[in-house]
């Protein structure tokens, strides 16, 4: 795997992280009435309003999101990416299990988006396991100069 994956996935998952973790923490209400956003509701189907829930949620999200960072700062780290990664592949793997259970209580266009982004969240964690490839240098016939792939 190349490092623009890694960005791409550490990129989606900390955008993730931050919106979510922001609206959740700073305005608890507003988050449970109105995620994911973009005209949809999904978290009053799932239970009435709790503040402590929700800035718990919210928390957690923040604090995914600083992991993320420091993890995009230091991208070629295979340990602290992969890390990041196992940390994310639990949260997700658990989150989309659970929703998976509970679709029956949203239409269906809800459905498909509730199992397509959840997916898209386990699939960018579970990328971040990978070691980044290595660039291997490579000598050209004549040349001393190396080049690399």
């Amino acid at each position: 795997m190349n490092t623009r994956i890694r960005y791409a996935s550490l990129g989606f998952l900390g955008v993730t992280a931050l919106y979510t973790g922001g609206w959740a923490y700073f305005a608890p209400r507003e988050w449970h009435a109105g995620f994911p956003g973009f005209g949809m509701s999904w978290l009053p189907q799932l239970g009435p309003y709790n503040e402590h829930l929700a800035k718990d949620a919210g928390a957690m999200f923040l604090a995914l999101a600083v992991l993320t960072a420091i993890a995009l700062r230091s991208v070629r780290n295979n340990r602290l990416v992969q890390t990041t990664g196992a940390v994310w592949l639990v949260f997700n793997v658990l989150h989309l299990t659970y929703h998976m259970q509970h679709l029956g209580m949203y239409g269906t266009r809800d459905q498909v988006l509730n199992v397509v982004t959840l997916t898209a969240l386990v699939l960018a964690s579970a990328v971040l396991l990978m070691p980044v490839t290595p660039v291997t240098p490579v000598q050209t016939k004549g040349d001393s100069s190396c080049v690399s792939r």
